[in-house]
């Protein structure tokens, strides 16, 4: 569905909800609109429509439907549901989205729940369970297909007639030893053209790309990326054990989240933000960054009262303090997102990080000279004194060099303190380059004009 598509549909439910046509809504939602639709229509209406629209949807539907809802929502649903329907809802999932989704919910219902499930089922949704959501074992399902080597291409065949269906993105077969030890893989290609009397271990692959259990979500995505991969086996470390297997459409959402993540984070939000999530949920988000905000801005409110005099004396500077501010906090702002981009593609380590460095601080010099001089010349005509001239000049080159060397050095720093640099750079840097700024300005100020 379009996004124009999706308003005209909101548009109507809405006008549906106020005349009292629940009739024509829960037709919609119970068969007119794709499952992926209807998830985007309650993603997209306030919390009082969300509940009152997820209530239209029969129960033999909603769990098609609440597959492809975020997170957070899932959850909110699925808290208010008993065992039974929770259980029903469950064979929806992907076997790694419904272990993620399970521990977000209360201890007791997820008891409920393994309880209810087959010893098989809940042997492996417990395995996934034990790893973090953003490793390649939470990443991973465990619906895989496994062959022995010593058997040949006929009784292969045979084995997968018995399946119903293969798992959704298979391209190959995994090959395991009787103790579950992964060996390589049989791809299709080469399963369809073989000859009936082959035997696997003739033609398959040993020497193909293998997932540890531990690899965080940001490296199974760039080796998919880098070997072009449909699916990936993951294995343990230690026994070398096959566990499961990554699919792309499971990096798909991985390069999805990091993107919603960098762009939330910045701004100091959860990476599951529900656009209409409740008042108080959001205020309470939102309250902790304002809060650190306040104490940054305190901290160059400070610095400015330091030089009251000087301001008080001469007035032009407090009308051209901003400009030293702003042109440090953009600077500064386009080398921690170009270093936080490196960092995440990971193109900038120990050995080139010097030379970045070098390179945004000549950078940072040519463009301080390049724009002090424009605004110096703008600063003369506008207030016919030479001196502040000067020292707004000074200031932008000195301000515009340090926001290139926190920018550089800034996020390498906080990725090696174990701290997200997309959530804390931008709110270090800004303090930094208004500090900088500001005491640039006036100081250069206080010296030269009084």
């Amino acid at each position: 569905m379009s996004d124009q598509s999706t308003l005209e549909h909101l548009q109507t439910v809405a006008e549906s909800l106020e005349s009292g046509a629940t009739m024509q809504i829960r037709y919609l939602l119970n068969g007119a609109l794709p499952a992926q639709d209807v998830a985007r229509l309650l993603e997209s209406s306030p919390p009082k429509e969300r509940k009152l629209l997820w209530e239209l949807i029969d129960h033999d539907n909603q769990g098609d439907v609440l597959q492809y809802v975020s997170e957070e929502i899932s959850i909110q649903f699925m808290k208010d549901m008993d065992t039974e329907r929770l259980l029903a809802v469950s064979e929806h999932f992907d076997n790694d989205d419904l272990a993620d989704i399970l521990q977000q919910l209360p201890e007791t219902l997820v008891k409920e729940v393994l309880a209810s499930m087959t010893a098989q089922n809940r042997a492996r949704m417990e395995s996934l369970m034990s790893y973090s959501e953003d490793s390649a074992g939470g990443l991973m399902n465990t619906d895989t297909i496994t062959i022995r080597p010593n058997i040949t291409i006929d009784i292969v065949f045979r084995f997968l007639r018995r399946h119903s269906e293969l798992p959704e993105m298979t391209d190959s077969l995994l090959v395991v030893s009787r103790s579950d030890r992964f060996l390589g893989i049989l791809p299709l290609r080469k399963l369809l053209v073989a000859d009936t009397d082959t035997i696997v271990r003739d033609i398959m692959e040993t020497d193909c790309d293998v997932i540890y259990a531990h690899q965080t979500a940001t490296e199974v995505a760039q080796l998919f990326e880098k070997m072009d991969l449909v699916s990936a086996p993951v294995i343990d470390p230690d026994s070398k054990k096959l566990l499961g297997r990554i699919t792309i459409d499971d990096v798909v959402d991985v390069i999805r989240d990091e993107a919603e993540h960098s762009m939330l984070q910045m701004a100091g939000l959860d990476d599951d933000e529900d656009t209409f999530a409740p008042i108080m949920q959001t205020t309470r988000r939102r309250a902790v960054w304002l809060g650190i905000n306040l104490i940054t801005a305190f901290i160059a409110s400070y610095v400015i009262g330091l030089f009251q005099n000087t301001l008080d004396k001469v007035v032009a500077l407090a009308i051209l303090m901003p400009i030293v501010a702003s042109m440090g906090g953009i600077a500064g702002s386009q080398v921690l997102t170009l270093v936080i981009r490196g960092i995440a593609l990971n193109q900038i380590g120990s050995s080139n990080a010097r030379w970045l460095l070098n390179r945004e601080v000549v950078v940072g010099l040519i463009n301080g000279v390049l724009w002090a001089s424009v605004i110096a010349l703008l600063t003369t005509v506008w207030f016919g004194d030479i001196k502040i001239a000067y020292v707004i000049a000074g200031a932008i080159i000195i301000n515009l060099l340090f926001a290139a060397l926190t920018g550089t050095l800034l996020p390498i720093a906080l990725k090696k303190l174990g701290i997200d640099p997309a959530l804390a750079g931008s709110v270090i840097l800004t303090t930094v380059t208004d500090v900088v700024g500001f005491l640039s300005f006036l100081g250069l100020a206080t010296l030269f004009l009084l």
